[in-house]
């Protein structure tokens, strides 16, 4: 990425609202100036900024294209059926809804389209890393639906397959999900299918965190094993923040209908396009080498945090995750999270299995398409232990972290 798009908005903003561009050039510089290591975030390409900026934020688009609530929709008709078309291309799907406004979004139309409040559904606990949408009593899947948890090895940290098996025999699921927040293994879609047909049930794959290394093939691909495929196109993907929905060509229509009009309404044009920019990005070798890189990052930020003294769970990844408790250096991850924060060291929380403690989370797609490698990743570690031990003091590491990032700029002049 080359160009400077949000200070150039920001100009435009500076003569006419000079307090929020103040607040947009703060936002870009705490970007630019500390590690941005959350799993569920990165730096989309100025060509995706500029597309969410266009004009086409300023159409009203309720409905699909050639069947829409309101006129004018001519330009924006080809904006969407080029995001379906490449979403198809690029994951091998029959079919693809690119509108949900967000990963929930999507997982809330797959449900929709699927069940029936008080339908059983089959997931990863939240103890696990499973997300809000997979029964939280807080969220609408935990109220509407009846939802068993399965949950991972105790040793191992693996998603107990055995448990999986068992539970689905017993409780006889409408819909079986596999995916997870924090789970930084593969998947084996393939044993879930297995399972789903046995017991009659639909498999919705929840791929919001892998969804972008399946683009690159860095990971394997739900698709030619679920029902109906939930994502993100923010994440790894490295478009914006939204949602979609791919799925097989016999449940085209009623997952349509579960997102217009059952769920939202109008369509967001700009975001629409921006997501046609970020998988035609995401079709290209460089997107596939970023993939690669992105979990070799990851794999050495294990190992490296493994050998500061923090437990990584499951014992390493596959994905551009990483979760560990950092209980063996004093702290627990609420305190951990805090210091490095202090730091510059930007990452989240999470549950930890078998635990009544919270761990930490972290991701490399970020400092990934900054442009980091290995040799970055073991200086992060070592900067991350240093802090949360209480070795390297707030301000020393935020020079350091000054540092390093001032050799990646996410946007460069």
């Amino acid at each position: 990425m080359s160009v400077t798009h949000a200070p150039q908005t920001a100009d435009v903003l500076t003569r006419q609202d000079p307090e929020l561009a103040e607040i947009l050039l703060g936002e870009l510089h705490r970007q630019s100036s500390t590690l941005q290591l959350i799993a569920a975030e990165n730096f989309c390409s100025p060509a995706v900024l500029a597309a969410l900026g266009s004009a086409l934020a300023n159409k009203y688009a309720e409905g699909y294209p050639g069947a829409r609530h309101h006129g004018g929709c001519e330009i924006v008709d080809v904006a969407e059926r080029l995001a379906v078309d490449r979403a198809k291309s690029l994951f091998g799907a029959e079919h693809a809804n690119v509108q949900s406004h967000s990963g929930s979004s999507a997982v809330l139309a797959a449900y929709a389209a699927l069940l029936r409040p008080g339908d059983t559904v089959l997931a990863l606990g939240l103890p696990y890393g499973g997300h809000l949408t997979h029964g939280s009593p807080a969220n609408f899947s935990g109220r509407w639906f009846d939802f068993v948890g399965y949950g991972v090895d105790a040793e191992t940290g693996l998603i107990d397959h055995d448990q999986v098996r068992t539970l689905a025999r017993t409780h006889r699921p409408k819909a079986i999900v596999c995916g997870s927040i924090a789970y930084p293994r593969h998947i084996d879609y393939a044993f879930f299918r297995e399972v789903a047909d046995e017991v009659g049930a639909y498999l919705i794959a929840d791929a919001a965190h892998p969804i972008g290394l399946v683009a690159g093939g860095a990971a394997p691909s739900p698709v030619p094993y679920a029902d109906v495929v939930c994502a993100t196109t923010h994440k790894v993907l490295r478009g914006p923040r939204g949602g979609m929905i791919l799925c097989g060509g016999d449940l085209a229509e009623r997952v349509d209908r579960a997102v217009f009009p059952f769920t939202q309404g109008g369509a967001q044009m700009h975001t629409i396009a921006a997501k046609a920019v970020a998988f035609g990005e995401a079709a290209t070798p460089a997107f596939a080498a970023y993939a690669h890189q992105v979990v070799a990052n990851a794999r050495v930020l294990a190992a490296a945090l493994a050998d500061e003294g923090l437990v990584v769970t499951t014992g390493g990844t596959d994905t551009h995750l990483v979760t560990a408790d950092p209980a063996p250096l004093g702290v627990d991850g609420r305190t951990a999270r805090g210091r490095l924060a202090a730091a510059g060291l930007v990452l989240d929380c999470c549950a930890l299995p078998h635990a009544d403690t919270r761990g930490l989370r972290l991701g490399t797609a970020a400092v990934t398409t900054q442009g980091m490698a290995e040799k970055e990743m073991e200086r992060i570690a070592a900067l991350l232990a240093g802090v949360v031990r209480g070795e390297v003091e707030s301000v020393r590491a935020r020079e350091e972290v000054r540092d390093l990032v001032g050799g990646f700029p996410p946007y460069p002049a």
